[in-house]
């Protein structure tokens, strides 16, 4: 339970670096990258990629969208463990389909073929999202690749979101993927905030957890400023900042946070300003 709640009037914590749907900021870079994927994957694009540095928000943008997939009753395999092997893959995308997972890999691609091919005969779209996709193995992604394959004459059966950090680009350069990359329909980047969308991230988060209208009052533009600055505008950062003065905060029984009590957390932190 977080001490400072109770003093500032909030009813949950606002900056939990975990990645809660209920607290999504839509910036344009966050409501450009949700459209694109969500129509690349409704209209059987077949591969999609999003792609953002560390803590710029892609596994909550995914939460969010598996959210609204569910709520069309579209079914979804959600893979964030890339640390397995070809045939542990498939059992693991088997699992997720609730589909058998005995049996050899042959087996396994046949009856999740015949589980795409009912899916698709009822109007449903299947969808398969890998997070954390830059740490993939090559051989892996092939796999991926052939998954694919899976398709009728008109249209794939299978619908694919990679996410990863810009190195998946890399990784998707290398020749022996050029024939995934090249299948790559839709590209979605998510990049840092500005300063002024900072403002609205903060102020939106404290409004979520019950600030009622002190967001303002609690962290003005000038510390708003310094937050933005030592955190270069990736949100995960703005939490761990905004989270550890608002303790500090409370500590000292301030009203509002000031530059100075920024400048001690980033020190705390390690954090330098990014020119």
């Amino acid at each position: 339970m977080n001490l400072y709640k109770a003093y500032y009037g909030l009813h949950r914590s606002p900056f939990e670096i975990t990645p809660d749907p209920y607290f999504l900021f839509p910036t344009e870079s966050h409501k450009e990258a949700l459209a694109s994927i969500y129509h690349g994957l409704l209209n059987h694009k077949g591969f999609v990629l999003l792609t953002g540095e560390v803590g710029t928000g892609k596994t909550l943008l995914v939460r969010c969208l598996l959210e609204a997939l569910a709520s069309r009753g579209n079914p979804f395999a959600y893979v964030f463990n890339t640390r397995l092997g070809a045939i542990e893959f498939l059992q693991y995308i088997a699992a997720d389909f609730e589909i058998p997972t005995s049996g050899t890999k042959g087996e396994l691609l046949r009856a999740l073929n015949a589980y795409l091919m009912e899916k698709h005969r009822v109007g449903q779209i299947s969808i398969l999202v890998v997070d954390e996709a830059h740490q993939l193995p090559p051989d892996i992604l092939e796999e991926i690749r052939l998954l694919t394959n899976l398709e009728t004459p008109q249209q794939k059966l299978l619908q694919i979101l990679l996410v990863g950090q810009p190195e998946l680009d890399d990784r998707l350069n290398l020749p022996q993927l050029r024939q995934l990359k090249q299948r790559i329909a839709l590209r979605a980047r998510l990049t840092p905030l500005e300063e002024t969308e900072t403002k609205g991230y903060i102020l939106n988060r404290l409004a979520l957890a019950g600030a009622n209208g002190i967001g303002s009052e609690l962290f003005p533009d000038t510390t708003v400023s310094a937050i933005h600055r030592y955190s270069s505008g990736i949100p995960r950062l703005i939490n761990t900042i905004c989270e550890n003065v608002l303790l500090a905060a409370f500590g000292r029984c301030a009203a509002s946070v000031t530059p100075e009590m920024i400048e001690e957390i980033a020190a705390d932190f390690r954090l330098g300003i990014v020119a």
